[in-house]
């Protein structure tokens, strides 16, 4: 159907309150969207609160469960980041598109609007012309000159010219009235075709026109209605991810190997102290000076480790690590004799290069001077027997701590048979040995990673699951195993998250 065209007030309304309707719609999800900004603002700052920094958190989150917790605030972050686009996006595809059409549906209303009013006051101007075309006055006077030559004529006293010139007068009267009536019925004829155009012509056509505006204008809010589910449809597959990344990082905490990796950090190597001998002073034997320093209560790992502790300067470490527990100290050796092995390594490459470098200037001046070279490979090779020295001394002390240990081993077995035949030396180290560090040249098997692993801490490497490795060293009943990857690290893993090779 189509609107009326004498509603021409209530159209204007109409119009006016379906612009109001898209403006108030506008404003609705501009302060839907902040909503959104404000809350992705507090969820950043909720992550960044949370999220750990620091040597003391990067060594807790070696455990799964840490691990988990700081993977949790990672995806909540990424979650924020998809509330920022729902809010970006519902700016830019409602308000903003919506608020530029509207601008321009407003001029279009106005323009209409006012053809409507320009129809109306033109037909009303061909109105006032008609009614000022109007005859009546003209045919009455017209009328009272013939009734005054019919009274001429009946008069006996009346002359003969007077009633002619009474007859000339009334003729052309008639005739005055005659032209304006025929003006008139021109002025009807003109107004009247004027006014069909009005009433079937113009006003259908510009209100059809505002008609097909509000119908668009309704059509670019249900658009728009649609879009403002779209938007948050759109990135909920993201969002998913987000909140499965959530779960898994639940999923995939392991208590058992949290408190593996914590036995592991923290175990001393000390040997637990052994009974205390009995003394006979019954026998009125004097004992030996040996004898007494060999009876006498081992120390608690607790107070050698304090001993341990005041050999090193206040607030440092000792360079030989000898303030650490035995496990600890090896581990430390090794680390360190592997660090100045790469960097010897490094170095000695470097050294080979310039050397043929050098063969090659003096084979062929003029590609450069080989006494330029000279500072370069003195300064490598100071650097070469620094570290080989580092490395020798290093080495030293790893085989002091093996050795050590292993004294304490044979003289803890042997003081079970005899406490005579224990050492008297009171240097000899009471640690047990509990991880070989010994390079092994040929491996021992081949693995596959049932899981993958994060070797964050000291000694292990990390593994992706499927990826096939070499052991290079068999689990010793501590659950780990020494594995070589394809990429030449090599390092311990823990045994439950392979499956060796037939």
């Amino acid at each position: 159907g189509k609107w009326g065209w004498d509603q021409y007030d209530v159209i204007d309304k109409h119009t006016q309150s379906g612009l109001d309707l898209a403006e108030r719609y506008i404003k609705f999800v501009k302060e839907r969207s902040e909503i959104e900004q404000t809350y992705a603002k507090l969820l950043r700052n909720l992550t960044k609160k949370y999220l750990k920094r620091g040597h003391k958190d990067e060594q807790d989150c070696k455990y799964s469960n840490y691990a988990s917790f700081q993977d949790i605030l990672a995806e909540l972050n990424d979650y924020a980041g998809q509330r920022e686009l729902i809010a970006e996006n519902m700016i830019e595809s409602i308000c903003n598109n919506l608020s530029k059409y509207l601008q321009e549906l407003k001029q279009e209303r106005k323009n209409h609007l006012s053809d409507a009013r320009k129809a109306q006051q033109s037909l009303d101007s061909s109105l006032k012309h008609l009614e000022s075309k109007r005859f009546a006055k003209e045919w009455a006077e017209a009328e009272k000159t013939v009734q005054q030559v019919e009274r001429l004529e009946n008069d006996p006293n009346s002359t003969k010219l007077d009633v002619e010139k009474a007859k000339h007068v009334a003729n052309a009267r008639t005739r005055a009235a005659e032209e304006c009536r025929n003006d008139y019925a021109a002025e009807l004829q003109k107004y009247n075709k004027e006014q069909n155009c009005y009433y079937y012509v113009e006003i259908p056509q510009i209100f059809n026109k505002l008609q097909d505006l509000d119908e668009n204008r309704i059509r670019k809010m249900a658009e728009g209605y649609c879009k403002f589910s779209d938007i948050e449809k759109n990135v909920l597959p993201i969002i998913s991810r987000c909140l499965e990344g959530i779960t898994a990082a639940g999923t995939k905490i392991d208590e058992k190997q949290d408190s593996l990796l914590f036995i592991e950090q923290n175990k001393s190597g000390f040997e637990r102290p052994a009974d205390v001998e009995f003394e006979d002073y019954t026998q009125g034997i004097k004992v030996s000076n040996s004898d007494t320093i060999l009876n006498q209560p081992k120390l608690r790992p607790k107070l050698r480790l304090a001993r341990r502790a005041r050999e090193a300067p206040h607030g440092t470490a000792a360079e030989d690590f000898s303030h650490l527990p035995p496990e600890q100290r090896k581990k430390k050796l090794q680390a360190k004799i592997d660090d100045i092995s790469k960097d010897l390594q490094k170095e000695q490459d470097q050294s080979d290069a310039l050397e043929k470098m050098k063969d090659v200037y003096v084979k062929n001046s003029q590609l450069g001077d080989p006494a330029r070279l000279e500072p370069q490979i003195c300064q490598t090779n100071q650097k070469i027997g620094h570290l080989k020295g580092e490395l020798a001394k290093y080495e030293t002390w790893l085989s002091e701590a093996v050795g050590g240990e292993e004294s304490s081993n044979n003289t803890n077995n042997n003081s079970q048979h005899s406490s005579l035949e224990m050492t008297s030396d009171p240097s000899q180290n009471i640690y047990t040995d509990f991880d070989e560090f010994d390079d092994i040249e040929m491996p021992v098997g081949q693995c596959t990673a049932l899981y993958t692993f994060e070797g964050n801490n000291e000694g292990t490497i990390s593994i992706m699951e499927g990826e096939l490795l070499t052991v290079m060293e068999k689990d010793k009943g501590d659950g780990w195993m020494r594995v070589l990857r394809a990429s030449g690290e090599e390092g311990y893993i823990p045994s439950s998250y392979v499956k060796i090779n037939a």
